[in-house]
């Protein structure tokens, strides 16, 4: 596979950046692979996703910053250099339902998720013969409301350990603390049972069946202190019927929620989102 850089930039809307940026790189000889932009006309914001082959480039990754720094000045941009082959490190938080997870390893496995996965996290011991299959590190911190400070001490302890850049929690069945979601800005990624903004917080689907819906769906997003509010990420959906019960609604949903959440992975882990005021702009 081809060693490449991706180049994320958010600033103020301007003419001239897409040349400034072009430039740039044609004159440290890039060979520009992927490019796609997004201008947001009510906060006059410009948003851009720039990939490129790093064999012939003129600059190295240590050097980039200093030559790159003027144009961003100019333009008030925030930037961001990735490069392909820092792969990031993923950690995995489940509890007992374990199709997310499973969906999740299989295609790391296959190749499909271009991260390391050093660590699975668990509140309860039932997936181990998951983590043991595939040869992952496996950890049981039981949380409690008493020991809940506690346990989350012991999950930092790991994940500072395994030098974890994003934690995804697939079907993890708790609620992290402010202080948890403080220490890992934009680098946590949860799946929810239902398509956001509705039925938000515990038994999504024991309420949709309630309501008689004719729709559900799954809702994979960013994790900030305030419950399922944070930027989304993915959505899809499934038709129901009267004919459903409340045991067809939650199959269809788990085929839903292990397909939005892999989705999301893939595209952090690609470098092809951007948040801004809560939303995500997910690059081509």
């Amino acid at each position: 596979m081809k060693k490449t850089a991706t180049l994320l930039i958010n600033c103020p809307d301007r003419k001239g950046l897409v040349a400034a940026i072009a430039d740039f790189l044609y004159r440290h000889n890039a060979n520009i692979l992927h490019a796609d932009q997004h201008q947001d006309a009510a906060e006059n914001l410009f948003l851009m996703r720039v990939e490129w082959d790093l064999e012939g480039f003129g600059l190295q990754p240590e050097e980039f910053e200093r030559e790159f720094t003027p144009i961003a000045q100019q333009f008030q941009m925030q930037w961001q250099l990735k490069l392909s082959g820092q792969k990031p490190r993923l950690a995995i938080f489940v509890s007992k339902y374990d199709h997310c997870l499973v969906d999740l390893l299989y295609r790391h496995q296959s190749g499909e998720l271009a991260c390391d996965i050093p660590l699975i996290i668990s509140n309860h011991p039932d997936t181990q013969r998951i983590a043991d299959f595939y040869g992952i590190p496996f950890e049981v911190v039981e949380v409690t409301k008493e020991n809940k400070a506690e346990a989350e001490s012991r999950q930092f302890a790991l994940l500072d350990e395994h030098k974890i850049d994003l934690i995804v929690l697939a079907r993890y069945m708790q609620v992290l603390s402010p202080e948890f979601v403080k220490r890992y800005p934009q680098r946590v990624i949860n799946i929810h049972h239902s398509f956001l903004p509705a039925f938000v917080g515990a038994r999504p689907y024991h309420r949709a069946f309630e309501r008689g819906v004719k729709l559900i769906g799954a809702t994979s997003h960013y994790v900030t202190e305030v419950l399922d509010e944070g930027p989304i990420i993915e959505q899809d959906i499934v038709r129901v019927s009267h004919r459903d019960q409340l045991e067809d609604l939650i199959q269809k949903g788990r085929d839903l929620e292990k397909v939005v959440l892999s989705r999301a992975v893939r595209w952090h882990v690609e470098n092809r989102i951007l948040l801004y005021s809560n939303k995500t702009v997910i690059f081509d």
